[in-house]
């Protein structure tokens, strides 16, 4: 199920094919500890952060540049430049040099620079990683300085809050959803349900008769499992949590082996692809994704992706709430989720500039008539609504969407805590294990859970 963190639809190119997908087993423990050993040197970089850094101080005649770092497509890289010289037009003293690259490599170069006391004067932040860097002291606490929250929704303020101080400002709130391609159910005969009312057995029954109803190689859902996002809906409507707010996991193994159940039961009523099949869709990009070519009807995803996914597929698809456990859209738990944060380097020379073009980003109609939902729906409700004439169709329908559940949402989740990087990878690797069989879903839940709590430990 490709719902990214970053809410960025952007997947590495992978092998795939039978001779991959049986070396995978050992190219994943490969990827984890890897992956465990750039946390472990990205922590052990934060703790040697010491003054210094960011930009050259100001120079003779006043100006000053700052460095602006982020990650995302080309598309992400047009539009962010186009806001910045809206700003540099406003603020002629100050010069924005744009750093940016793709996910892959983002947090590695960003650890680096932090360490060697070089890390940008702006930095687009993430969910799994604002703790980390606030608790080590890497971000500058925004409300000490001049930025106007006063127009930001609740909940993607309160996303950057932290015992550090006001660490990030939400630059997009997205929801996680799931979308479908009514093309693939129009094949099939079978109707849409109801996002209102439908349950997670109405899920269950409608991807199973898509499957038996459309050619072979189509299925009525992609499966779920690749992230937290789907097995965060899943606790939450289950009366748990995935974080608690102390930083340690609020569920238990058998939370999760229930989770990999149904997942289970998907897979034996053909309602998913194959496990192989899984396997191969997670290293498919965006556009070649089971949603996009038209071989799945249902798929997950985060709701600001649902523009570049129906580009792909060359036609409209539709956005809907998760089904829940009593037929209640109320009861699906969705919540809002930041994007991404504008953040800064807490070892800026320049913290009042840097400041400024933060709370340029944010409440500027300038920048939102340039960014418009790029990185989800914009969080200052009056630049959301002078940008809306401007917003192309399927971006109209995302913030629709977000409006529409706003009274239906759940409480906040706890922001994840520090080592929340590795959960992802580690949740990926047992849910292939589980689908190959491998691994039961108990001693699936008690190994993940387990690598879990010494990964945020």
């Amino acid at each position: 199920m490709p719902v990214h963190p970053k809410g960025e639809a952007v997947a590495p190119a992978e092998e795939s094919g039978t001779a991959a997908l049986k070396a995978r087993a050992p190219k994943a423990r490969r990827r984890v500890r890897a992956s465990a050993l750039v946390a472990a040197t990205a922590a052990a970089v934060l703790a040697l952060t010491a003054c210094g850094g960011g930009s050259e101080a100001k120079s003779a005649d006043g100006k000053v540049e700052l460095r602006f770092s982020w990650w995302g497509s080309d598309k992400r890289a047009q539009v962010t430049q186009a806001a910045i010289a809206a700003f540099e037009a406003e603020n002629p003293n100050i010069k924005i040099k744009p750093e940016y690259g793709d996910w892959s490599g983002y947090w590695d170069k960003l650890a680096t620079q932090v360490a060697a006391n070089d890390a940008p004067d702006i930095i687009q932040m993430d969910e799994k990683y604002i703790t980390e860097y606030s608790t080590r002291g890497a971000l500058l606490d925004l409300s000490k300085y001049q930025i106007d929250t006063s127009k930001l929704d609740k909940a993607a303020l309160e996303a950057g809050q932290g015992e550090d101080g006001l660490t990030g400002i939400a630059a997009g709130i997205n929801a996680a959803t799931i979308l479908a391609n009514p093309a693939v159910f129009e094949a099939a005969g079978v109707a849409i349900p109801d996002d209102k009312t439908w349950t997670w057995e109405d899920f269950e029954r409608v991807a199973a008769e898509i499957t038996a109803k459309s050619p072979k190689g189509t299925y009525g859902a992609a499966a779920y499992g690749t992230d937290e996002a789907s097995l965060g809906v899943w606790l939450r409507q289950n009366g748990k949590s995935l974080y608690t707010e102390d930083g340690k996991l609020g569920f238990e193994p058998s939370d999760i082996a229930q989770w990999w159940g149904f997942l289970k039961e998907l897979s034996e009523k053909k309602a998913v692809p194959s496990a192989s099949e899984v396997v191969e869709a997670e290293a498919a990009p965006l556009d070649q994704s089971g949603l996009a070519t038209g071989k799945n009807g249902l798929a997950f995803w985060w709701s600001n992706q649902l523009p570049a996914l129906e580009k792909a597929a060359g036609g409209e698809l539709q956005i809907m709430r998760f089904p829940s456990k009593t037929g209640k859209a109320e009861d699906s738990k969705l919540w809002y989720k930041a994007s991404q944060f504008w953040s800064a380097s807490s070892r800026t020379k320049h913290p009042e500039e840097t400041a400024k073009f933060i709370n340029f980003l944010a409440n500027d109609v300038k920048a939102g008539e340039a960014l418009l939902a790029d990185r989800g729906v914009y969080p200052n409700s009056e630049v959301r609504e002078a940008i809306a004439p401007k917003l192309a169709k399927a971006d109209v329908k995302v913030v629709s969407f977000i409006d529409a559940i706003k009274d239906e949402l759940g409480e906040a989740p706890a922001a994840p805590p520090k080592g929340a990087g590795a959960i992802q990878e580690i949740i990926k690797r047992y849910t292939s294990e589980v689908l190959f069989n491998r691994l039961s879903t108990e001693e699936a839940g008690k190994k993940a859970v387990d690598e879990m709590k010494s990964a945020i430990s």
